[in-house]
C-alpha cells in the first residue's frame, strides 16, 4: 500500500505544536522523559514547561552547556530531549556532544528545528547546511530527517526507548502532510514511496514533497522514478541505495543540506563501495545561508522540483553512456 495521501495539503497545526504534544504526552506516561532549552522554550516548548515545571530546564544561551546537562541527567536515568535551531543544537555544542554524550556512551536526544532554509528570514547565521555530516561523522549516533508530522510523532516514541544519541531535524512551522496517519517507519530503513524504472531520487525532509513534485513533471516527458524517503540518514539503507541502484541504473539524491557530508554524500559513498552507478546529487554546493522567503530560498539554491528534474534528466542522460570501470 503506497502511504503517500493522494492530497498533500497544509497540516492543520504547526510542527512545532506536535512535537510538543508529543512530548507531553510520554511525559504523562515516562517520568523520565524532560526537556532542555538555550533561551528558546516561547519558540517551542512553553506548553510542555506550564505542564511539567519541574521537567522543563532553561539554561539561557549556552547551548553547550545544555547538552553537558543533558549528558548529566542520562546518567541519572532520565531521557533528555535538548532542542535549539540547527545550527545553535549542533554546531555551537559539538564538541560537547561528542565527548560529555556520544564518547560518553549516555542518552541525549538532539532536536534541531528549522532546518537548512527553513530558516528562512532568521538568515545565514541560523541556517545550517552541514548540521548532519557532522552527527554523522561522530560514532555511536542516528540522524533523522523529517518530512511531516506523522513522521514525527512515530520517530519520537521510537528514539524515546532507544538508548544513545540521536539527532532529529524538523521544521518549526506548518507543513504538507504526506503521510497517512497509520504509516509506521522502521528506523534504518528507506521508505520506497513513488516506483519507476528509469531512475531513482533518494531524499528526505521536506525535500520529499519536491520529489514527489518533479516525478509528476517527469513522467510528463516519459521518464520514470522510483522515490525513496531515506528518513534514517544514519544507519543509511545501505541495501535499499544498492538494490535502487541496480534496478534503476541512476541515482539522485535531493536535501535541503549541503552536498558535503549529507544525504549525497552518504549515499555516494555506498554506491562507490557497493553498486557505481551514475549519480546526481541535489543540495546546497558548499555556501552560507542568506535571509529570504522559503521559496526564494529553494530556488536560490537550486533545491525545488525544477532543480530535481534537470538532475534526473541528466542523470539518465549518463546513464546511457555509462561505461563502468569492472575490476
Amino acid at each position: 500500500m503506497n502511504p503517500i495521501l493522494d492530497d498533500r495539503k497544509l497540516e492543520n497545526q504547526e510542527m512545532r505544536a506536535a512535537y510538543i504534544n508529543t512530548l507531553i504526552e510520554m511525559a504523562e506516561r515516562d517520568s523520565r522523559v524532560l526537556t532542555l532549552d538555550a533561551d528558546l522554550r516561547m519558540a517551542l516548548t512553553l506548553d510542555f514547561a506550564k505542564k511539567f515545571p519541574s521537567r522543563a530546564i532553561e539554561c539561557g544561551i549556552q547551548e553547550a552547556n545544555m547538552i553537558g546537562v543533558a549528558a548529566g541527567l542520562s546518567a541519572t536515568g532520565m531521557v533528555p530531549f535538548a532542542q535549539s535551531f540547527t545550527p545553535f543544537v549542533i554546531r555551537r555544542a559539538y564538541e560537547t556532544i561528542c565527548v560529555s554524550a556520544a564518547y560518553g556512551k549516555l542518552n541525549v536526544k538532539l532536536m534541531g528545528f528549522d532546518q537548512g532554509v527553513l530558516a528562512a528570514y532568521n538568515g545565514g547565521t541560523h541556517m545550517s547546511f552541514d548540521d548532519i555530516g557532522l552527527i554523522r561523522m561522530i560514532p555511536d549516533t542516528m540522524v533523522f530527517d523529517i518530512a511531516d508530522s506523522t513522521m514525527l510523532k512515530d520517530i519520537l516514541w521510537q528514539i524515546k526507548d532507544i538508548y544513545g544519541v540521536q539527532y532529529v531535524r524538523f521544521p518549526r512551522d506548518q507543513m504538507k502532510r504526506l503521510y497517512k496517519k497509520e504509516t509506521r517507519f522502521e528506523i534504518g530503513k528507506g521508505l520506497v514511496i513513488h516506483d519507476g524504472t528509469d531512475a531513482t531520487i533518494i531524499t528526505s525532509g521536506i525535500q520529499v514533497d519536491e520529489a514527489l513534485n518533479a516525478a509528476e513533471a517527469l513522467n510528463k516527458i516519459g521518464i520514470s522514478v522510483r522515490i525513496v524517503d531515506m528518513f534514517t540518514i544514519k544507519p543509511l539503507d545501505t541495501a535499499l541505495v544498492q538494490t535502487c541502484a541496480e534496478q534503476t541504473g541512476a541515482i539522485v539524491t535531493a536535501e535541503n543540506h549541503g552536498i558535503v557530508g549529507g544525504l549525497g554524500s552518504a549515499v555516494a559513498e555506498t554506491l562507490l563501495e557497493s553498486a557505481p552507478v551514475p549519480m546526481e546529487r541535489v543540495g546546497v554546493q558548499n555556501e552560507f545561508g542568506e535571509v529570504g522567503s522559503v521559496d526564494y530560498l529553494m530556488n536560490r539554491f537550486c533545491l525545488d522540483a525544477p532543480h530535481i528534474v534537470d538532475a534526473v534528466k541528466k542523470v539518465v542522460a549518463k546513464k546511457h553512456n555509462y561505461n563502468p570501470v569492472r575490476r
